[in-house]
């Protein structure tokens, strides 16, 4: 009975995440995050644009889910995050997914965006690992999560890889319509270190457990960015290793927003990085290069073959 009530929960009265909107999803109604009760994905394949310890030379296995909770105004998935583009999939399908990636020699499986679908993607999980998948699952989100939820995938989930977007709450609240943002981001950040404990790394240079922390620097909000760093180093030291992303791709959409409307400079990008070495930050990862380009975005699909 009590596993009834906790799916019927979900179903018809979404709260899944920190919108808590209540969408009656077992009646076709879509929540915060534009999806229905069917779980939906708009790509399925190796994914080789990732830090070096996920994709590597053999490619992450990533599942790209449709929909968003957190939609934010620079968001370049916006294809796939307001839950329109993809292609419907069953727990078993799920599962399927992920042995046909671990089959093509995927160093991981990289769940991208799971949250407002985690009752059935942990039972795909489950079923995936019932029959023989021994890949590290990687959990790759927003950062914009209920801890509750969370709790949902512990064991099924060796790797967090989420988002730490504001410490400023106007900021979350402006570009992602979320004030609570930075202490949902804190306390979701919390339980995932606890479930997955500090990096592992194979043999092979891998990730295989523990959690990595990425930081996009925004055009003209570096003071943010620190922020976000020195609330990272002072409280989790090397507990997790941070990712600082110079990637900023201004979109068409974002012209409502003339301060996004142009990409990160060098300088601003530099003056994140030395700053977190000045903190004493040794785990982590940092960009080379231009700003990544539109092609970097994967292309998504309506069925699996476009999608793959």
């Amino acid at each position: 009975m009590a596993v009834c009530e906790t799916k019927c929960s979900w179903e018809s009265h979404c709260t899944l995440c920190p919108r808590s909107c209540g969408a009656d999803r077992r009646e076709g109604k879509t929540g915060a995050c534009g999806s229905s009760i069917r779980m939906k994905i708009a790509r399925a394949a190796l994914h080789r644009w990732e830090e070096p310890c996920i994709s590597g030379d053999r490619g992450s296995g990533a599942v790209f889910f449709s929909g968003c909770p957190l939609h934010c105004v620079f968001c370049q998935n916006r294809q796939i995050s307001g839950g329109q583009v993809g292609w419907e999939v069953t727990p078993e399908e799920l599962a399927e997914t992920f042995l046909k990636l671990q089959e093509q020699g995927a160093a991981n499986i990289n769940l991208v965006t799971p949250g407002h679908f985690a009752v059935p993607v942990a039972e795909a999980i489950r079923r995936a690992r019932d029959q023989g998948l021994d890949l590290p699952v990687i959990c790759n989100t927003g950062g914009y999560e209920k801890v509750e939820t969370l709790r949902r995938w512990e064991g099924l989930v060796d790797v967090y890889l989420p988002d730490f977007k504001y410490m400023d709450p106007e900021l979350a609240a402006w570009y992602s319509h979320a004030r609570d943002y930075p202490e949902r981001a804190k306390a979701a950040l919390a339980e995932m270190v606890r479930q997955a404990g500090p990096c592992v790394f194979g043999e092979d240079g891998y990730i295989r457990r523990g959690v990595i922390v990425r930081h996009l620097v925004l055009p003209g909000y570096t003071r943010d960015s620190k922020a976000v760093v020195e609330y990272l180093h002072q409280t989790y030291r090397d507990a997790v290793w941070i990712s600082l992303m110079n990637q900023y791709t201004p979109m068409e959409w974002v012209q409502a927003y003339p301060e996004l409307n142009r990409k990160v400079t060098r300088r601003e990008y530099e003056r994140v990085v030395n700053f977190a070495l000045e903190l004493g930050v040794e785990n982590g990862f940092i960009q080379e290069g231009e700003t990544a380009q539109e092609s970097f975005i994967p292309p998504f699909g309506d069925n699996p073959e476009e999608g793959s």
